[in-house]
């Protein structure tokens, strides 16, 4: 297992000045690699190209590159163009968003996601490999027929013919597709104890191939609170915890929310959905069980971090990506350091 960096996006609480010497502390600490993230503000691009320039070895990943923001040939140019900036260090992270920035901001329907992932990803692997861009889908078609494109090849030569290519994946299907034509899965609410759930799905699209997990990199972003007291940093994630189960989505259409029912909390998903939903945030706060933050996180001091550390890694975790909810860069840089401590102490660092 290899320890990674989730920057997220920037917020009213953030600046890119953080962030970047967030990125440079893990780079100097030896982690593996950094991610940025996009929704409907500040995107992975600006940012992972701005970390490149001034980081050295660690790779720069996009969790993720919203799908419906861009043509897959567009994805590929830029994806080729931070490897190349980078010296080979990106990692293409990709997921198509929810139904509510897609269609509100993007103006792109949210139907069939799966396939239209499907059709995305084979025209990035094409046009990265620097093949001619020939292409006839449901949803894509390349070139026009009807015009006068022609299929195009990338016009310059990147380090590499290929990318790492990881997708953002929350239900069975999507988790079968990632292990079917992605290298690896964006996980979210990751819990240790319920791995084998998650990879039989990815198992699934894996033997599609005929191959196993070896080298597909399970890659989770969790959340880490230090402290003496894992109630206190239980609370801390709670708004995190009850915006993505209550509010990430629509009462119909909510991936997380459903993902906690498949985890166990039914009723407190409910639960926690009307009281948001109706706009009662702190107590959707509250009602967002103890037990599912501490399945999902990383909580407490040293010593519970290791044990932490332990676990995902027997979970099958071959990127642990933390993510630090800190009040400053103080915080959040002595978060890194204690946590690749508690790495190297366990004997998992190279």
């Amino acid at each position: 297992m290899r320890l990674g960096l989730n920057l997220g996006y920037q917020a009213a609480w953030t600046t890119p000045a953080d962030h970047l010497a967030m990125a440079q502390e893990a780079d100097r600490l030896g982690y593996a690699v950094v991610w940025s993230a996009e929704a409907y503000g500040s995107d992975t691009v600006s940012m992972l190209a701005w970390i490149a320039g001034q980081t050295q070895r660690i790779d720069l990943g996009a969790a993720v590159m919203q799908i419906p923001a861009r043509t897959p040939a567009m994805t590929a140019m830029t994806a080729a163009t931070i490897d190349t900036l980078s010296g080979g260090r990106f990692r293409l992270g990709l997921g198509v968003s929810g139904p509510q920035v897609s269609e509100g901001w993007h103006g792109v329907r949210f139907a069939k996601p799966l396939s239209r992932t499907r059709e995305y990803v084979e025209i990035v692997k094409m046009a990265i490999a620097r093949q001619p861009v020939s292409f006839s889908g449901e949803h894509y078609t390349l070139p026009l027929p009807d015009g006068p494109g022609k299929a195009l090849r990338l016009g310059f030569h990147p380090p590499r013919e290929a990318v790492p290519i990881y997708l953002a994946a929350v239900g069975p299907k999507n988790l079968e597709l990632a292990g079917e034509i992605a290298d690896g899965w964006l996980a979210i609410f990751f819990a240790p104890d319920a791995a084998g759930e998650y990879l039989q799905h990815i198992e699934r699209g894996r033997s599609k191939h005929g191959l196993g997990l070896t080298g597909f990199d399970v890659a989770p972003s969790v959340p880490v609170v230090l402290g003496d007291n894992v109630a206190w940093c239980a609370d801390v994630l709670r708004g995190y915890a009850s915006l993505y189960v209550g509010g990430m989505g629509s009462r119909e259409q909510n991936f997380y929310n459903q993902l906690a029912v498949r985890m166990g909390y039914a009723e407190a998903a409910a639960k926690v959905q009307d009281l948001y939903l109706s706009g009662k945030k702190a107590e959707a706060a509250e009602a967002v069980p103890q037990e599912f933050i501490e399945r999902t996180s990383i909580l407490g001091n040293k010593i519970q971090v290791k044990e932490r550390l332990r676990q995902y890694a027997e979970a099958g975790v071959g990127t642990l990506s933390i993510s630090p909810y800190v009040g400053d860069l103080k915080s959040g840089l002595d978060t890194l350091r204690i946590v690749a401590e508690a790495f190297e102490e366990l004997g998992m660092a190279e």
